[in-house]
């Protein structure tokens, strides 16, 4: 009996989504710069906020009485930054985890991959109140490789019946994937839209990501490193309608965060390029990846941002921003970052711009990141549905 209770509650907490919000305030942001991340800039303006949605964004000062107002002069206000892809879950450590996610400007994590019951237990934590974090989207994951059809569609409806809407990151061979990997895919992504729920494949090479694609899989949670990636495919990918992640950190050494050696390290803190996952060597796999990103983004493919990470979350931001700006414009970053990501992710009726009526979810950082990606790293106000998260000014 006690079982069947927490598990209602689970499924309670999580059909209340990711619009909840404890603590919403009314507040009125003024004197800031602020992108709207629909490609509009405003030098100078005022934001309204009440009952955790934005009221009014514009040029114009805002005189509200009553209502606490942050003055943003000097500073930029732009929409929350999410992470659609990021491993995280519930556990000894999730405080720490959470809140450094909120220091560095998220608002909003898409989970990369199960366990689902772990996903949901962190989301319900934040969602009570019994941490602060950003708003955490569940996921789980369904194995291709040891299942019948059968069992991966009853599975499907096990993670459904949970509350996820995200399956995945499903993992399937690079080169080339498998019959029965993609044999089970097909079955999961013809469940799923039955059920309306969405898949997220880890394709890594060009020849895993076609694969996917013809398989009927709606997401990808990588950018290909192994192998060019041709623009004809890249633009049956944007024409399949199939949304994508740029993830493209993973090849390109990270410095200074696990050690001060100046040795390159993969992102778990091993060596480099020793260190990556199933790669081919001399870390090319970062080469790769800029260079399919950028022909993803001119074949018209919608492509978000996502750092597949478990690490500092203020310094895989870095990382991450460092790697996309070597094929792409801070204009580009933006709109990569808040409307290309909040499709990915399912809610842009609701998050990646700045637009009155969308959830309150705003960063305020101390510069302009249109000058460079560093100013995206200097959070002074994180507010997350009308709730102030993290204040340091």
């Amino acid at each position: 009996m006690k079982r069947l209770l927490t598990f209602a509650l689970l499924v309670f907490f999580g059909n209340l989504g990711g619009v909840r919000n404890l603590g919403a305030q009314d507040l009125v942001i003024t004197n800031a710069r602020i992108i709207v991340g629909n490609g509009n800039v405003i030098n100078q303006g005022s934001i309204v906020i009440r009952g955790g949605k934005l009221v009014t964004v514009s040029a114009a000062a805002a005189n509200v009485p009553g209502v606490q107002t942050i003055d943003a002069r000097g500073m930029t206000a732009m929409p929350g930054f999410i992470d659609a892809h990021r491993h995280i879950n519930a556990g000894p450590d999730e405080k720490d985890r959470m809140q450094e996610l909120l220091d560095a400007g998220y608002t909003t994590v898409l989970s990369g991959g199960g366990p689902a019951e772990g996903n949901i237990q962190l989301r319900q934590d934040i969602e009570t109140g019994v941490i602060k974090g950003p708003r955490i989207i569940p996921s789980g994951t369904v194995n291709l490789g040891n299942s019948t059809t059968d069992q991966a569609r009853a599975e499907v409806r096990r993670l459904v019946g949970l509350g996820i809407k995200f399956i995945g990151e499903e993992g399937i061979s690079p080169k080339p994937p498998t019959a029965k990997e993609l044999e089970n895919l097909s079955a999961i992504n013809d469940e799923a839209k039955k059920l309306g729920v969405w898949v997220m494949v880890h394709a890594v090479s060009p020849q895993a990501m076609m694969a996917a694609v013809d398989a009927g899989t709606p997401k990808l949670v990588h950018t290909p490193h192994f192998g060019w990636l041709s623009f004809e495919d890249a633009k049956k990918v944007a024409a399949a309608g199939v949304k994508q992640l740029s993830t493209i950190g993973f090849g390109v050494p990270v410095f200074g965060v696990f050690a001060d050696d100046n040795l390159p390290r993969f992102r778990d803190g091993r060596p480099w390029p020793d260190a990556i996952l199933q790669g081919e060597g001399r870390g090319q796999e970062a080469g790769y990846k800029v260079v399919n990103a950028r022909t993803s983004w001119d074949a018209g493919v919608i492509y978000g941002y996502g750092t597949d990470t478990n690490y500092l979350a203020k310094a895989g931001l870095e990382h991450e921003l460092k790697s996309l700006n070597l094929m792409f414009s801070m204009q580009d970053i933006i709109k990569l970052m808040g409307p290309n990501t909040a499709s990915f992710i399912e809610m842009s009726d609701q998050l990646g711009t700045l637009e009155a009526g969308k959830l309150a979810d705003i960063v305020i950082l101390d510069g302009n990141p249109l000058v460079g990606y560093w100013n995206f790293l200097n959070a002074k106000v994180v507010i997350k549905g009308g709730a102030i998260m993290v204040d340091k000014r």
